[in-house]
């Protein structure tokens, strides 16, 4: 079916920002701003699934309180739709079309971008935007080798801090896939890790506290220089494989959630 007859059945509509999350509540200037991107579909015009949204809302939270002294702001980036749908690569439009609507309500502010699914892919694809200090893929999805036109870029990531976080058991889309674009990805930029969470499906729900708190564990040290806890630091000066298969303890965060 063509892609019109896709977004003409569907109502996709243009992108935005959703409310923010997080900030001082006083007149403290805000730091960084980490953009949320859902999970989506890999071919659709329909719109953006409101259960998709929900499911990033307890990580909004989460930075939200780690973050609330140090300007600190999370947005949900609200697709016009919920395809990539192919070379369009809607998802990552978006998120790009996102990061410069932070710079013109923000000014010169860094910027990361996490996803989780399709989300955590067009995270991956839209980190060459100027803004765009780090990214947060959480289980992103990616095509399979036979399926893929050419390979998932990494050239974009250069000069980001990037972390990638998978389930053992995501039956969505294999880990093996993000592992190896990881292990691309660290041949072009160092500062790329990758965590495994054992026996985790696709949404990470089975440690999802631990998922939570490695997230905010990275993006407070990526967006507000706090110093990053002894296991990310580990995977990011790890070589491969080890970097790239750092396991997720269990109880991770404990003793420094805020």
């Amino acid at each position: 079916m063509a892609l019109h007859a896709l977004v003409g059945s569907g109502g996709a509509r243009e992108p935005r920002l959703g409310r923010a999350v997080g900030g001082s509540g006083t007149a403290s200037p805000v730091g960084g701003v980490v953009l949320l991107l859902a999970d989506g579909e890999p071919r659709s015009g329909r719109r953006a699934s409101p259960l998709a949204y929900a499911a990033l809302r307890p990580l909004a939270r989460r930075l939200a309180r780690a973050g609330r002294d140090l300007g600190l702001v999370a947005h949900p980036v609200r697709y016009g739709g919920r395809g990539w749908n192919g070379p369009d690569a809607r998802l990552a439009a978006d998120a790009r079309w996102a990061a410069t609507e932070v710079v013109r309500r923000y000014g010169d502010v860094p910027v990361c971008l996490a996803g989780h699914g399709m989300g955590g892919r067009a995270a991956l694809h839209a980190a060459g935007h100027a803004a765009v200090t780090s990214v947060l893929a959480l289980a992103p999805w990616l095509p399979e080798d036979d399926m893929a036109a050419e390979p998932e870029p990494v050239r974009q990531l250069v000069g980001r801090q990037v972390m990638v976080v998978h389930g053992t058991n995501d039956a969505r889309t294999a880990p093996e896939l993000s592992y190896r674009l990881a292990e691309r990805a660290k041949k072009v930029n160092r500062d790329t890790c990758r965590f495994e969470v054992h026996s985790d499906g696709h949404a990470l729900r089975q440690h999802h506290d631990e998922v939570l708190s490695l997230a905010a564990d990275f993006v407070l040290g990526a967006l507000c220089d706090r110093p990053f806890s002894r296991p990310v630091a580990d995977a990011f000066a790890a070589p491969p494989p080890l970097g790239l298969r750092m396991p997720l303890a269990a109880g991770f965060g404990k003793s420094l959630r805020p």
